[in-house]
């Protein structure tokens, strides 16, 4: 899909790459998905079609995954070995390169907000737990207890993961990260991504998501990327900043640019998939998983959800 005229608008989400296929999700699932795909989706479209930002579509489609446990970040965040949700979130503008980044949080109803807050807000661009939280407070982020992160589901997942005997965390990839990349009407990007991490993660790890040039990054002279997959090999990959410059320095294609990175990553043993709009607002999506969800939408009257 190619966007080049003048005042055209396009975003892409993404709820996840993964093992999902056909045969582990039923008909239920998958239309369950596909309506928090949408919903996501038509949060972040309505914003640009009103003439809205690229920062506030990526920010509003990005809370709606948050906030549907059917994926992996904020409700329904993934637990950690020892039975809590630490969140990680990161969002960037690709008009001036300001960036937000939080890791390790816990209270925070709507981490990409809170990314956004320390963006926009403080000195810094990136903070982690407590300091954090501490942060949201004081700049009115919203906060949850707990149990509005914690779903039966995830636990059992967890428990799962603790019985197999060489299992302590989720090494399959089975349930993903959210993300969103947005191009304007006047023409800027933008990216936000967020995660609950991987099931079973231990000793504070925190994956590619919040670092910015790795799961997320955006810049108006090439694009804005946001990554879900195996976060070591993203990290080590520098991956949302390499496809960008790519496509800046080389001139190469999003999904050119996006396939040439994941494929070094794969040298490297991990998979994953990344949601790419250049600074013309043509989109790609490109994964190595069996699946990934995602979603699409420009100012032509597209709009389009999918998982396999």
């Amino acid at each position: 899909m190619s966007n080049t005229l003048p005042n055209a608008w396009s975003i892409a989400i993404h709820g996840g790459a993964g093992s999902m296929t056909r045969d582990t999700m039923d008909a239920a699932a998958i239309a369950a998905h596909e309506a928090g795909l949408a919903a996501a989706l038509d949060a972040g479209r309505a914003v640009l079609a009103a003439g809205g930002s690229a920062v506030d579509a990526v920010t509003a489609a990005v809370a709606v995954l948050e906030d549907d446990p059917q994926f992996n970040s904020g409700r329904g965040a993934v637990f950690t070995y020892e039975g809590t949700n630490e969140l990680d979130a990161a969002i960037m503008a690709g008009d001036t390169r300001a960036a937000g980044a939080v890791a390790s949080v816990t209270q925070t109803k709507n981490p990409v907000r809170l990314a956004r807050a320390v963006m926009e807000a403080g000195p810094h661009v990136f903070l982690s737990g407590a300091g954090a939280e501490v942060f949201a407070r004081a700049h009115d982020v919203p906060v949850a207890q707990a149990s509005w992160f914690a779903t039966p589901e995830r636990l059992r997942q967890l428990e799962e993961l603790k019985a197999q005997p060489d299992g302590w965390f989720d090494a399959g990839m089975k349930y993903g990260t959210v993300g969103a990349v947005a191009r304007d009407a006047a023409g800027h990007v933008a990216a936000a991504t967020s995660t609950g991490g991987l099931t079973g993660k231990r000793w504070g790890r925190i994956g590619d998501s919040p670092l910015i040039g790795a799961g997320t990054y955006a810049d108006d002279r090439a694009g804005a990327v946001s990554c879900t997959g195996s976060g070591e090999q993203f990290i080590r990959a520098g991956a949302a900043h390499e496809i960008c410059a790519r496509m800046r320095l080389i001139g190469e294609a999003p999904d050119v640019a996006a396939r040439a990175v994941l494929d070094e990553i794969g040298a490297m043993g991990g998979v994953g998939g990344v949601i790419v709009v250049s600074s013309a607002g043509e989109i790609a999506q490109v994964f190595t998983t069996p699946g990934m969800f995602r979603g699409r939408a420009d100012s032509s009257g597209a709009h389009v959800v999918a998982i396999f």
